[in-house]
């Protein structure tokens, strides 16, 4: 007996054939039907609903608050700092300890989604992330704050992994174009968005506010998800992977914390050493657990889909340009030119306008035309733009880096979600929820990562560079500048201070046009990739091919 199955975002369960037909016999040396492995996953029902512009509004609503609490904070560090009369070193903790709590917590957002219902755990995430986040602003004292900052990564690593799984069973796949289009206003322009605010607030008012504000967000978000909000049925009874999640939290608990103590540390020391072996052999273990174990906590097969990992690869590289813009450009702006917070986001606020017109327009045309050249096109733009960023100096004007900011912006907001969306798309509906995880636990390693190994990049560079033209400042010699001769006789030693800083000045944006060199180089590598992806309209329920089973 054969019965078939149409595949699709949206195709429901299989039922059983009311035709009986006669056995086919195959002709000689002709291989049969190729036959569908069962899942160890029940097939997903339809959840799909025609009307799910407003519940998606909802879902960006408390994405965009997750993803700005992560960039605004960071605005908001040097002031926390002097209040609680704390040292460089032990204030990063604040950052730190978040970082390293979305990583032990994310895995298990798939299993919560399954477990609670996705309705359930979005408004438990909200109104948990709402609390934490009021005692953030209560905090006072660093250790308190940390410990705030931890509650607060619980929630806050569930929202966007629950989010993503409520958009692909709410939106139908041929309208998954123009909802990620709106959706990735949370991933790409928050992060934008956030210093600008963030300077506001720690300027004028107070820094405490950074951390209200998400209160009364967080609330009206969780009021329109009860109103609005389709309900998605959960999956009782389902067993916890013990084994898997103690792997893979402890994997990237040792991961993340190399990353974020290797350059204090020493990259080559043996603390970071031992926590990168360790977080490599846990890892590994855990992808071993995982194909043994019946019930996964997730499902690492998602890797066996091409254009799934296609899609990760693409990601990764765009998220490092991404997080790399976003830290050095404000470094530069505050510490080398000077500028105060407030103004350091005001520069950096056009390339999330043009992110914000970009993306929904390239959730359209991948509805249109698939993957493919959005993600070309956007990958040559951003990183066209990170090249052009390599011309960072001293005196620099600020239009010029807004406009190199913004025709970097332009090729993210086209490239961005495209890539996602082909990506996530490929994968059948019972393991979108671990696709989900994936890809946020690939963006936020891969950031750290990038972030490292470009800060490590770029550190080396400054000591090597200082070394060199310092040698230029001699005191004494036949080759010495005429200028400096001046200075010495105007004010003695001290009168070489400001050379001393426009080198510094000099060093550093010359480090951090280097950076921004192998940012732009692998961002146009990924063009290569980006030609892999998907051509053409995404099928809809009614033109996906049979799939025979038997």
């Amino acid at each position: 007996m054969t019965r078939s199955v149409t595949t699709g975002a949206d195709a429901e369960a299989d039922a059983p054939s009311t035709v009986a037909e006669p056995p086919r016999q195959q002709p000689p040396g002709q291989q049969p039907p190729r036959r569908v492995p069962p899942s160890h996953e029940p097939p997903a029902p339809d959840t799909t609903t025609p009307n799910w512009g407003l519940p998606l509004a909802v879902v960006v609503i408390g994405m965009f608050m997750s993803i700005l609490d992560t960039s605004i904070v960071n605005v908001a560090v040097p002031t926390i700092q002097k209040q609680f009369s704390t040292t460089t070193e032990d204030i990063q903790w604040i950052s730190t300890a978040y970082t390293l709590c979305l990583g032990v917590i994310v895995p298990t957002s798939a299993w919560l989604g399954e477990r609670l219902g996705l309705k359930r755990l979005y408004l438990i995430a909200l109104g948990g992330f709402c609390a934490a986040s009021a005692l953030c602003g209560m905090a006072w004292d660093l250790e308190s704050m940390i410990v705030f900052r931890i509650l607060q990564a619980i929630p806050g690593g569930v929202i966007p992994v629950t989010c993503l799984t409520i958009l692909y069973k709410m939106v139908p796949k041929e309208k998954l174009g123009a909802a990620m289009g709106l959706y990735g206003l949370g991933i790409v322009v928050a992060p934008g968005v956030g210093p600008t605010l963030g300077g506001y607030l720690v300027e004028y008012v107070d820094w405490r506010l950074i951390f209200y504000i998400n209160v009364p967000v967080g609330l009206l978000g969780a009021i329109g998800a009860i109103v609005v909000l389709p309900k998605f049925a959960g999956a009782a009874g389902r067993r916890f992977d013990v084994p898997g999640f103690i792997c893979i939290a402890a994997g990237l608990f040792s991961l993340l914390l190399a990353l974020s103590e290797g350059q204090d540390w020493g990259w080559t020391s043996y603390p970071v050493l031992m926590l990168i072996a360790g977080s490599a052999s846990l890892l590994a273990l855990f992808v071993i657990i995982e194909l043994e174990t019946r019930q996964p906590l997730l499902d690492v097969r998602v890797f066996t889909h091409w254009p799934f990992v296609n899609s990760l690869l693409l990601i990764s590289i765009m998220s490092i340009g991404l997080f790399a813009v976003l830290f050095y450009v404000p470094l530069f702006l505050q510490e080398g030119q000077g500028l105060t917070a407030m103004n350091t986001g005001l520069t950096v606020l056009p390339q999330a306008l043009v992110m914000a017109v970009c993306m929904p327009l390239a959730g359209r045309i991948y509805d249109r035309i698939g993957p493919r050249w959005p993600a070309v096109i956007g990958l040559t733009l951003a990183g066209s733009g990170t090249l052009l960023l390599t011309g960072i100096n001293a005196d620099m004007t600020r239009p010029e880096l807004i406009v190199w900011m913004m025709i970097r912006a332009a090729g993210l907001g086209l490239g961005m979600m495209p890539i996602m969306t082909g990506g996530i798309s490929s994968l059948p509906p019972s393991i979108v929820g671990s696709g989900s995880a994936f890809n946020t636990l690939t963006q936020r390693v891969t950031a750290a990562l990038g972030l490292a190994a470009l800060t490590a990049l770029a550190t080396a560079q400054q000591a090597e560079g200082m070394i060199n033209r310092s040698e230029l400042l001699a005191s004494a010699g036949p080759e010495l500048d005429p200028r400096i001769k001046a200075m010495e006789s105007q004010g003695g030693q001290a009168g070489l201070i400001p050379l001393m800083e426009r080198l510094q000045l000099d060093v550093q944006a010359q480090s951090y046009s280097n950076v921004f060199l192998v940012a732009g180089i692998c961002t146009l590598a990924g063009v290569l990739l980006a030609f892999f992806l998907r051509n053409g309209k995404a099928p809809s329920t009614e033109d996906a091919e049979p799939v025979e089973i038997g």
